[in-house]
């Protein structure tokens, strides 16, 4: 997405949260990674910013959208979790969560690797799996299974939820709650969960149009 953006002209600036890549090995739970993304606008001294999370990291988004201030312009979620103060990331899941936490402790405290097959019926090239195979990093669990915090609800920050329908076209009851009122919009992608892989063109366009039909202060 960078070079893409950046050729429209877009100041972009893709952050590794604590504990994964090249930060992997960096202890990290939920907030620390929350945190990552405040003290990043902070130490660029970013204005007019447009916070872009893609699934899980829709929850440090989600929540460092309020801790920015004034300096946030939209929120864009893609195919994300959204935070409920109070709920982890896994609450939504089946069991609530039974299962990852099981894994969890079989794994250190961290969330292995996705196998290739995890990543099939999303509209992904062979090749392109192997790249995210092969450059994924284990995810630190706390991140997983501590609970956001949010002095506010969402519902009155501008944002625009983008919506992979490939194989799961509804968006989650508390999405869908949330794109009921009026500072919400929905933008639907038919194409997988992993859409800066498989239709990075069509993102990029839309998140430039997005870029450009914010407002600045």
């Amino acid at each position: 997405m960078v070079p893409r953006l950046a050729a429209d002209g877009h100041g972009v600036h893709p952050l590794t949260l604590s504990g994964l890549a090249e930060k992997r090995g960096v202890p990290a739970g939920q907030q620390t990674h929350v945190q990552d993304i405040v003290d990043e606008v902070e130490r660029q001294d970013l204005r007019d910013v447009v916070l872009v999370g893609h699934s899980y990291s829709g929850i440090p988004v989600g929540q460092a959208a309020r801790r920015i201030g004034n300096r946030l312009a939209r929120v864009v979620f893609v195919d994300a979790s959204v935070p409920a103060d109070g709920e982890p990331f896994v609450a939504e899941w089946p069991d609530g969560g039974a299962a990852m936490r099981t894994s969890l402790a079989a794994n250190g405290g961290l969330w292995p690797v996705a196998a290739a097959t995890h990543y099939q019926g999303h509209g992904l090239t062979d090749e392109q799996i192997a790249r995210i195979v092969s450059n994924s990093t284990p995810h630190p669990g706390r991140t997983l299974t501590e609970p956001a915090t949010l002095e506010q609800p969402l519902d009155d920050l501008p944002v625009t939820y983008i919506k992979c329908t490939l194989g799961d076209p509804e968006p989650g009851d508390d999405v869908t709650r949330l794109l009921t009122n009026e500072h919400w919009r929905l933008i639907e992608m038919d194409t997988g969960h992993w859409p800066m892989f498989s239709r990075p063109h069509e993102l990029a366009r839309i998140l430039s149009q997005l870029l450009l039909d914010t407002p600045k202060t």
